[in-house]
């Protein structure tokens, strides 16, 4: 992972501090908060190493594997089983799920990832992935990304009602929670991705179009830059600066930047 171009300070998290930050500072009320009003039964699921290719020796085989957890008591014993695989993501199933495992509706959302952005200094997406760095992003693609999750904001909110957003550890995520748009057919699905994408938005088509059912976890580690996913409210992505705002920074890392 360490071979990616990322903004300063931020790099993969060692096993230690993934087992650090579940154990201490994942915090059970607020992802209970986040999920409240959610019908039906909600999946979870971890990726243990599979970008990083950091993980327990026990779990080699398993390291790139979605593991899924739909068996839990609450949130408490999620945590529980996140820490036992002390994964480099966490993420939800965005399906609901009845008592018989039947999907019951899905949650819209719209993933706005930086390295899609096309950059004056890294070109576009397929430019960085030729150089093996579909994975890498800068500060300028983080700014444009900004600029996009607002805009796209803006152009949803013509239509929904209730919109979140959730900086991912990497980019952002708008999350749809309008009673109807969990009613959407796949092929209405396809049909507005398509159309957020003609006007110009850089989005994971696939993750509106419900092809991938997971999205990240509010308030979980990303492994991979060591951030803290967070919601954030529309007006404060302008100024937002995931390098410094403490919110988004684990504290193993404030003690480290405190000890050096």
């Amino acid at each position: 992972m360490s071979h990616y171009y990322m903004p300063k300070g931020m790099r993969p998290a060692t096993l230690e501090e993934r087992k650090e930050f579940y154990a201490n500072e994942f915090p059970d009320d607020k992802v209970a908060a986040w999920l409240a009003g959610r019908q039906g039964k909600t999946k979870f699921a971890v990726i243990i190493g599979r970008h990083t290719k950091i993980f327990p020796k026990e779990y080699e085989e398993d390291a790139e594997t979605t593991i899924i957890i739909d068996e839990y008591i609450n949130l408490a014993d999620v945590r529980r089983q996140i820490l036992e695989f002390v994964p480099e993501s966490a993420y939800y199933d965005r399906t609901c799920y009845d008592e018989d495992d039947v999907p019951i509706g899905q949650e819209l959302a719209f993933d706005l990832d930086p390295e899609n952005i096309t950059c004056p200094v890294h070109g576009t997406l397929a430019d960085k992935m030729a150089r093996g760095q579909g994975l890498g992003f800068c500060e300028i693609e983080l700014g444009l990304v900004k600029e996009q999750t607002v805009g796209l904001y803006e152009q949803l909110a013509k239509q929904f009602m209730r919109l979140k957003i959730v900086y991912s550890g990497r980019g952002f995520h708008i999350h749809v929670l309008d009673e109807e748009a969990y009613a959407l057919s796949a092929e209405a699905r396809i049909e507005l991705a398509g159309k957020v994408k003609s006007l110009g938005f850089e989005i994971d088509a696939w993750v509106t179009a419900g092809e991938m059912r997971l999205i990240r976890l509010p308030y979980s580690l990303h492994g991979m830059v060591s951030r803290i996913a967070i919601p954030l409210e529309k007006n404060e992505i302008e100024k937002f600066n995931p390098i410094q705002d403490a919110r988004c920074i684990p504290a193993f890392l404030k003690q480290a930047s405190t000890s050096s």
